[in-house]
């Protein structure tokens, strides 16, 4: 009943993630993917808003919720059941009892299973977010007005394996990056909390500071894996592989393109996860007090 419990914790931790941050992931990924259209944040915010309405900004945002409670859902499940076994290896009674490093460790561990049903739901996103874009530089109409045509068109074409373009970049943003959101994550609680005081009672507030701290840790480390997964995922055709999509970004456009949206990516994070991970403790807290998992 665990697992339920942060299955649970985590679809609706994924859920308020998107709702706070959605607009500025959009910037991100044309950021990413549009370099040279868009050189600033602001300046990419304001034409998208201009060409598409408040309905630019929020675009893709069903695939992300699917991606965030599909990715958050599977985070925490495993994510409790490495701890668990890690727990048992080492013959320590209570999670407490974890240092962060060995809770990073976990965090790791859990983000090669949240990758598989993460990539996906996240490529639909990437290409509705960026749909306007790659049809005016063909000089056509943006061909799909939804998620659903796209992915009838990706399987139509692809096969199923083209709804895992990306992959690869998946797995090397997200099993580094987990380690250090959930250290950054740990890190925060343990200094945060009071002498004798757990980390699970240091109320919400220092909840979200340690939540912002985890996300900011977690974009600083692999922010140039997440451009490379962005370009992958809307290439046209066969892209290349991650490492030859990285060398040819790095050789053509330089090392600050590999850092196109890093602004708006480390804005958005802050209370993007200072918001799952109120979400997350305190429904695992609400379902425990009405006796789920006991």
């Amino acid at each position: 009943m665990n697992a339920f419990i942060d299955l649970t914790a985590g679809s609706l931790g994924g859920v308020a993630t998107v709702f706070a941050g959605q607009p500025l992931d959009t910037v991100k990924v044309k950021q990413q993917a549009f370099p040279n259209l868009y050189p600033s944040m602001w300046r990419c915010f304001v034409q998208t808003f201009r060409a598409d309405g408040i309905r630019g900004l929020y675009a893709g945002t069903l695939p992300a919720i699917a991606a965030n409670v599909a990715e958050n859902s599977v985070l925490f499940c495993f994510y409790g059941i490495v701890q668990s076994n890690l727990m048992a290896a080492l013959t320590v009674s209570h999670v407490h009892d974890l240092t962060p490093t060995q809770n990073a460790l976990c965090g790791s561990i859990a983000a090669i299973s949240s990758s598989l049903t993460l990539c996906p739901t996240e490529l639909i996103k990437c290409k509705l977010q960026a749909m306007r874009e790659v049809a005016a530089m063909k000089k056509e109409k943006p061909a799909f007005s939804g998620p659903w045509p796209l992915i009838k068109h990706i399987l139509r074409t692809e096969g199923p394996r083209g709804m895992f373009r990306g992959l690869v970049g998946t797995f090397y943003r997200e099993v580094p990056g987990y380690f250090f959101f959930f250290l950054g994550y740990e890190f925060a609680r343990e200094r945060m909390k009071h002498e004798g005081q757990s980390k699970d009672d240091i109320g919400p507030g220092k909840t979200c500071i340690a939540g912002g701290f985890a996300g900011a840790c977690l974009w600083a480390a692999i922010f140039p894996t997440d451009v490379v997964k962005s370009r992958s995922q809307l290439a046209d055709g066969k892209s290349l592989p991650f490492f030859a999509t990285l060398v040819s970004i790095y050789r053509q456009e330089g090392l600050r393109a590999l850092y196109n949206g890093v602004t708006p990516a480390i804005l958005r994070t802050i209370p993007a996860t200072a918001a799952l991970f109120v979400t997350v403790e305190y429904s695992k807290k609400f379902m425990k007090s009405l006796g789920v998992g006991s």
